[in-house]
């Protein structure tokens, strides 16, 4: 039975591969977690240098123009950081380097909730395979979180254990838990509008696409419009 979240967590870290993924993800989420007064960090974990079809774009400025449409994104939903790891896009791996990274944000933003891609989804229809960037982070995220983050042998140098209580896995396949974003609707339209480099001229269909799939989010909640997760309890 799906269940609606309603409290708003203190401090809240977002883990995705690419600039663009949190807002896609959960833009509405963070957007109103950060108006409750929760201090929301995000973390991406490539440089974004591939996300481009035009085989004239120049990798080094497409990074650098995203790290900028990153930066544009994070201040419209509010957010009281972001930060990079600044891997090659499709050269993410779930590797020591990788979790360690994830690790020494978690310990110093000390997150009540960590949200990532859950990396159990690959097939969605038979119109999309799950990007290996997204589940190369969702599988990092996961085992930096559980158990290395709270471990003090783990990564000694990224600073004192801290455990996260809830990991919310978004894209899922199998969402238990939904948050209603009909507040932050719009801001999460505004932030992704920010990803230019992706988008080009979105026009009105991507806040037709937006609001529909949130809509569809909506009615397994009950709610106008929702984001919905695979919770994790592990506090």
């Amino acid at each position: 039975m799906a269940e609606l979240i309603e409290e708003v967590p203190a401090r809240a870290l977002a883990v995705y591969a690419h600039p663009d993924d949190p807002e896609i993800s959960c833009g509405g989420t963070l957007a109103r977690w950060a108006r409750g007064g929760s201090a929301v960090h995000v973390l991406v974990c490539t440089r974004g240098d591939k996300g481009s079809s035009d085989p004239t774009t120049k990798p080094a400025e497409l990074a650098t123009r995203r790290a900028g449409e990153m930066a544009e994104a994070a201040e419209v939903l509010g957010l009281a950081g972001h930060e990079r790891l600044d891997v090659d896009d499709g050269e993410i791996e779930n590797t020591a380097p990788v979790r360690a990274g994830i690790v020494a944000a978690v310990r110093r933003i000390k997150p009540d909730v960590v949200v990532c891609p859950d990396p159990t989804a690959v097939f969605f229809g038979d119109s999309y395979v799950n990007h290996r960037d997204h589940r190369a982070v969702g599988w990092a995220t996961l085992d930096a979180v559980a158990p290395a983050a709270a471990h003090p042998h783990y990564f000694p140098e990224a600073g004192l254990p801290h455990t996260v209580p809830t990991m919310l896995l978004s894209g899922t396949l199998d969402a238990d838990a939904w948050i209603d974003i009909s507040p932050t609707l719009d801001v999460k339209v505004a932030a992704l509008l920010c990803h230019a480099s992706q988008l080009g001229e979105p026009g009105e269909w991507l806040r037709d696409v937006v609001r529909e799939r949130a809509a569809e989010g909506g009615r397994a909640a009950g709610v106008a419009h929702a984001e919905g997760f695979r919770r994790l309890r592990l506090g």
